[in-house]
């Protein structure tokens, strides 16, 4: 009667122990990890949900900016999670708004959909815009540069003309011109007040691992950026003398710091030795190594998609300030 008595027992915390793994699977949260978003009318984001300190949190990045830390996230039942950010707009000298962004994220098979809402800028409605989102790849072994193979430099911008770049949105202005054989961008706003919008350049090719050398000069208070593969931003902005940032010149933009500042004064040619392989970056700046290898974890704000593992062209940013390019060489690997 014992021996039965203690296998019931048994039984029993056995049967407890496989009830309690079912339910935690049943109930594990399928949000998990991180996530290219592909968001509707164009533009690219980014998702990243985990645990801190026990709790549930993310990082979120929508398509412009930076990425950042949520206000709250939470799920709202199994297949759905809710994610809002908050954001401060400036609506006179002494008044501000909490302008709040709200996704409404489902799970569909190993895919994502959903809703980003947030209210009309005159507070009139509410703008919805639909997206959808895959998991992100796992990231490939940190790779050794050292056995790096190497086709033919292709030279990307001749000092003649625009030969082999294009508008990313042909409907906005290219500020983007040939002088003194140099790439300039000077997006200038006409007399009359009226606000023209200036767009990206993008080279015809696209491209999978390269290095890319070329030199820019930025004159005072102007920024622009160099997108690797249509994806990456490596920030281009005056910076001398500003403390470490992941906003500086030489930053994978918001997502890699340098490890040391290597800027000249504004006016002056820098140069930019960068090489992009399996999803790994190392920028030398000047001369200087600050960025050494570093995993990138997803797209940047501006990306043309959220497409990690697909070919994509070298951008120019236009529609920021003037800035000019020259030597610009890129090398692709083998």
């Amino acid at each position: 009667m014992k021996r039965t008595i203690t296998s019931m027992i048994l039984i029993f915390i056995a049967l407890s122990g496989f009830a309690n793994n079912k339910v935690q699977q049943i109930f594990a949260n399928p949000f998990m990890g991180m996530w290219g978003l592909d968001i509707e009318g164009g533009g690219a984001g980014w998702l990243n949900v985990h645990e801190d300190q026990g709790f549930l949190d993310a990082e979120l990045l929508w398509i412009g900016g930076s990425v950042v830390p949520v206000a709250n996230v939470y799920l709202l039942n199994e297949n759905t999670l809710i994610v809002t950010r908050t954001n401060q707009v400036k609506r006179s000298v002494d008044r501000s708004h909490t302008i709040t962004y709200t996704l409404e994220v489902r799970k569909i098979g190993d895919a994502l959909e959903g809703t980003m809402s947030s209210p009309n800028r005159d507070g009139s409605g509410v703008s919805i815009k639909n997206f959808t989102g895959k998991r992100m790849p796992p990231m490939p072994d940190t790779p050794d540069l050292s056995k790096l193979k190497f086709e033919k430099p292709i030279k990307l911008f001749n000092g003649k003309d625009l030969s082999g770049w294009k508008l990313i949105d042909p409907k906005k202005a290219n500020g983007f011109k040939v002088v003194d054989g140099t790439l300039m961008n000077d997006p200038v706003q006409p007399e009359n007040g009226e606000h023209l919008s200036y767009g990206n350049i993008r080279t015809l090719q696209e491209f999978k691992d390269f290095n890319l050398k070329l030199e820019v000069n930025v004159p005072e208070g102007n920024n622009s950026g160099v997108y690797l593969r249509g994806l990456y931003e490596i920030q281009v902005v005056d910076s001398y003398g500003k403390e470490l940032d992941s906003h500086n010149m030489g930053a994978l933009y918001s997502r890699i710091t340098p490890s040391e500042a290597a800027e000249k004064p504004a006016g002056e040619w820098q140069s930019f030795d960068i090489t992009l392989v399996d999803r790994h970056v190392t920028v030398i700046f000047n001369g200087k190594k600050i960025i050494d290898n570093q995993p990138v974890l997803g797209p940047t704000g501006g990306a043309m998609s959220a497409d990690v593992l697909s070919p994509g062209p070298i951008y120019l940013q236009g529609d920021h300030g003037n800035v000019a390019y020259r030597n610009i060489v890129l090398t692709p690997i083998k």
